[in-house]
């Protein structure tokens, strides 16, 4: 009996410790796309998986510099996520060029002969490009993301298909136009007609039949695949009950890879070339495939959010709030449609701009006029000339400023590693679009700098919603000190930052944000100690804290 009351003695004492220890622990970080931390490559310029599918539609003549496909793939890029060089950099999701079969031929538009490198001139949506890869190279991809914590968005593009060359002909009358060429000078000369010359428009505004192009049924009857395709068209088209308009093939093609793969979003191309009433149509078509994905797959759901898609309207800016003005009519593409829309106003405002007056801009423009959407913030892209550091003298600044600003992050890929965006012998955009530069990130002293500036930072971001998604409020302007401050539920999230302080001991008021005897650690070096007085003492080598809570 002495026994058996001293081992429900230790029973108790032990249920009452775990139920203890049960009750510190932090809650699950949520994951909320308006702060997250993008990730955005071009498939063939990232990391080459696999050197067998490097040519393929005898894409071999001679082009511009950086206009021919240099090897990338989606093996690659999943190889990279295995590594843990996302995780690293507190990267949770990354955004992939397309990846649908493009075009087999060149085209030459006065940059010397360009092939589909870039993924934005389809052939064919319901398949992917061989240089790219294959559908089981797509799945271990989405997996290993997923696995590894990290959204996956491809990239969608219903505007245009890819140009007329000697080995693609042109679409149907009635599914592209090929003239007026857009002038962008009204809402109407910016949709109903052709971005640049030879590349066919699709009539996205057409509600009339269209057959298919006879180019694809020849082609899917040689893959052995047509009776297929069109049995799953067919179901399509008799669920939605939409006419078979040419944006609605497109769109059931595009949402193939919601149902098939699990991807987590769309980046949308060329949102403000087309009609806004497309793209609350294609939101619908996508709440419904991801609706179908996690029903068919509950043990692949990472969390209860809903599909995303963020849209690229062309010059909008985060000042514009829910508007987009083309001059003779203004457009809400949050409508009903998008989630979030890339601000193409961040890298103007991140070099005029103090710090705190970035932060404070968009910290209340995204908790007032646009509180329930967000913004994808970049300093650099794949088709913007005007980057925000073109020749990477400043890649501590465009860090600092791109990572610690609310809204969501796009990271291009290279940013983190000063990859240089002026590349001798280029034309245009080419010069933006450079394989990445790995051997310098291996063998660089400065890029290792670099890159573990990035890292801090990023896995900060990633740690602490707050950053992106949260409220900012300054502490003191010297020195500058600032708190962000998140919940979402139960869960609430707190983080102190300070900039542009002195190397060595830092002494600083805290009072405002944490209680006495609380223990922080600074995420940039490492070191922990506790408030006293209202005061953390932080001794390091850097001139940056980023102070949370343990």
């Amino acid at each position: 009996m002495k026994y058996l009351l001293i081992v429900i003695s230790f029973l108790v004492f032990f249920n009452c410790e775990d139920k203890k220890n049960n009750s510190q622990v932090k809650p699950k970080i949520p994951f909320v796309w308006e702060g997250a931390n993008v990730y955005f490559l071009l498939t063939d310029r990232f990391n080459n998986g696999d050197n067998s599918n490097d040519t393929n539609f005898d894409r071999n003549l001679e082009t511009g510099k950086l206009r021919d496909f240099q090897g990338g793939d989606i093996k690659g890029i999943t190889q990279k996520i295995k590594e843990g060089y996302f995780t690293d950099l507190g990267i949770n999701a990354i955004w992939m060029t397309p990846v649908v079969e493009q075009i087999h031929g060149g085209t030459d538009e006065g940059t010397g002969l360009s092939y589909g490198f870039h993924g934005y001139w389809a052939s064919d949506w319901t398949t992917i490009d061989p240089n790219f890869g294959t559908k089981d190279d797509l799945h271990e991809l989405v997996d290993a993301a997923h696995n590894h914590g990290i959204r996956v968005l491809l990239d969608a593009v219903i505007n245009h298909t890819g140009p007329v060359t000697d080995k693609d002909p042109i679409w149907p009358e009635n599914w592209v136009r090929t003239e007026p060429q857009c002038n962008y000078q009204s809402y109407d000369n910016t949709i109903t007609c052709t971005l640049v010359k030879n590349l066919p428009d699709i009539k996205t505004e057409s509600d009339e039949a269209a057959e298919l192009p006879v180019q694809l049924v020849e082609k899917w009857r040689a893959e052995g695949r047509y009776e297929q395709e069109m049995v799953e068209l067919n179901g399509f088209f008799k669920r939605t009950g939409h006419p078979r308009a040419p944006r609605f093939y497109i769109m059931k093609w595009l949402t193939d890879y919601i149902t098939e793969f699990g991807i987590d979003g769309y980046r949308v191309d060329t949102v403000k070339h087309v009609e806004e009433n497309v793209w609350q149509e294609f939101k619908k078509q996508c709440d419904f495939a991801f609706g179908q994905f996690k029903k068919n797959n509950p043990e692949r759901v990472l969390d209860d959010n809903n599909f995303y898609l963020v849209g690229e309207v062309y010059n909008y800016g985060i000042s514009n709030a829910q508007a987009f003005d083309f001059g003779d009519k203004k457009v809400n593409y949050f409508d009903s449609a998008f989630n979030g829309l890339i601000n193409f106003e961040v890298k103007w405002d991140a070099a005029q701009m103090s710090k705190e007056a970035l932060f404070k801009k968009y910290s209340d423009i995204l908790n007032s006029g646009l509180k329930g959407y967000g913004v994808l913030n970049y300093l650099s892209s794949h088709d913007d000339g005007q980057p925000f550091d073109a020749t990477r003298e400043k890649p501590f600044e465009t860090a600092t400023k791109l990572l610690l600003c609310p809204g969501a992050s796009q990271v291009y890929y290279g940013d983190e590693s000063a990859r240089s965006l002026v590349v001798d012998g280029t034309i245009g955009d080419a010069t933006l679009r450079s394989f990445m530069n790995w051997d310098a990130i291996q063998n660089t002293s400065r890029t290792k700098a670099i890159m573990e500036h990035w890292q801090k930072l990023g896995q900060f971001r990633a740690n602490h919603p707050s950053i992106g998604a949260g409220v900012h409020q300054m502490i003191s302007e010297s020195p500058y000190l600032f708190y962000r401050s998140f919940s979402k539920g139960n869960y609430k999230d707190l983080v102190v930052v300070g900039l542009d302080l002195p190397i060595g001991e830092k002494v600083l008021d805290v009072s405002k944000v944490f209680e006495n005897a609380d223990t922080l650690r600074d995420a940039y070096s490492g070191i922990l100690n506790k408030v006293v007085d209202g005061k953390i003492t932080i001794d390091s080598k850097f001139n940056i804290l980023l102070l949370e809570k343990i």
